[in-house]
């Protein structure tokens, strides 16, 4: 998975949304030898399917009796990987500019790329985190409490603590114990609603005193100027105590929220309804050209919103899209059973 930090980049196609849909958009354009960067507020790919229900069975994908969110998030990765797509995490894209040779989307990370077309995949919205209940949280966040994971090197040397009980609080407490001085997991009780795998690597660590597990409520935090001292505790008895920390790192989930995709479509002329984007359905690009949404987000006449709807919606978007990317070549429509260059390019002959 390539996930860069670099702030400048040029590619053919930027995808807004790193769920199935968005997932799967980058293997119909790359079969059309179509290079795309990808945009998600997350931190990993899957979107809300692996994010919100990694363990939620699906029934209705093509040849798969049922798979689980995070398992159609993994196979698709596998899918795609031959394409070698450019993974932009926890950025959200903020601004859309329209440019001599196409677009430019800046992210609120400030990466700035350039392109020949746009794709929404970002389904129901963009996700915002739930944050603790504690009044003075906000003059702590992006100094000493943080929400996802930037950049890992920052929590080297700190004690710190992570507050959650879900994959994303299991997961990077895996990442950063070999870096942090200190690490506590605090989580309400001692049940996860994380992979069972992480879970059982968590308890190991705990075993082998090489992090903490604190059963509480994270009820407040101390501090001065932005830069936490201690995360305060209760516990069921109402009691519970002070947890000395430089960094705390909440992840109590995510809602949903609209984002600034939908102001960005309006201001290059694409009008929503009920908050979605009007598109057509030979190509599934909006009234700009150049503009197309797939999957949730997307309205049209007879609109399933189905994760398979969106995989039809991601090939015929494809289609389109080369048109912008290579407007000097002709489309040649190819069967990845019978062409032997596609088949080379998957890397199945």
């Amino acid at each position: 998975m390539n996930n860069v930090t670099d702030k400048t980049h040029t590619t053919d196609v930027v995808i807004i949304g790193a769920g199935p849909v968005g997932l799967f958009a980058v293997f119909e354009l790359g079969l059309l030898d179509i290079k795309a960067h990808l945009i998600d507020v997350l931190d990993r790919p899957g979107g809300q399917c692996a994010e919100l229900y990694p363990e939620k069975p699906i029934y209705d994908i093509p040849a798969l009796p049922v798979v689980t969110g995070q398992q159609l998030a993994s196979q698709l990765m596998e899918q795609i990987k031959p394409f070698n797509p450019v993974f932009h995490f926890s950025q959200m894209a903020e601004k859309l500019e329209k440019t001599e040779d196409g677009w430019r989307v800046t992210t609120d990370a400030g990466a700035v790329m350039a392109c020949k077309a746009v794709v929404v995949a970002s389904g129901g919205g963009s996700f915002s985190p739930k944050k603790p209940p504690i009044k003075s949280i906000a003059d702590y966040e992006g100094k000493s409490v943080f929400y996802a994971v930037r950049d890992k090197s920052f929590f080297k040397g700190k004690n710190l603590v992570i507050a959650g009980g879900g994959d994303s609080a299991l997961d990077w407490s895996l990442a950063l114990q070999p870096l942090a001085r200190s690490l506590t997991l605090v989580h309400r009780r001692d049940e996860f609603r994380a992979s069972p795998h992480s879970v059982a690597r968590m308890r190991a660590l705990v075993a082998e005193d090489k992090m903490k597990l604190v059963l509480g409520s994270l009820s407040d935090i101390r501090g001065d100027g932005g830069q936490i001292t201690s995360a305060v505790l209760t516990n069921k008895e109402d009691t519970g105590g002070d947890i000395a920390c430089d960094a705390l790192l909440a992840f109590y989930g995510l809602t949903m929220k609209p984002g600034p995709v939908g102001a960005m479509m309006e201001r290059h002329g694409v009008a929503l309804q009920d908050g979605l984007i009007p598109v057509n359905t030979e190509n599934f690009e909006t009234t700009t050209p150049g503009l197309f949404a797939i999957g949730d987000i997307n309205r049209y006449p007879g609109k399933l919103k189905l994760i398979l709807s969106g995989f039809h919606e991601a090939a015929l978007m494809a289609q389109k899209a080369f048109v912008y990317v290579h407007p000097d070549k002709k489309l040649r429509f190819q069967y990845t059973t019978s062409s032997t260059d596609l088949q080379t390019r998957l890397g199945v002959k």
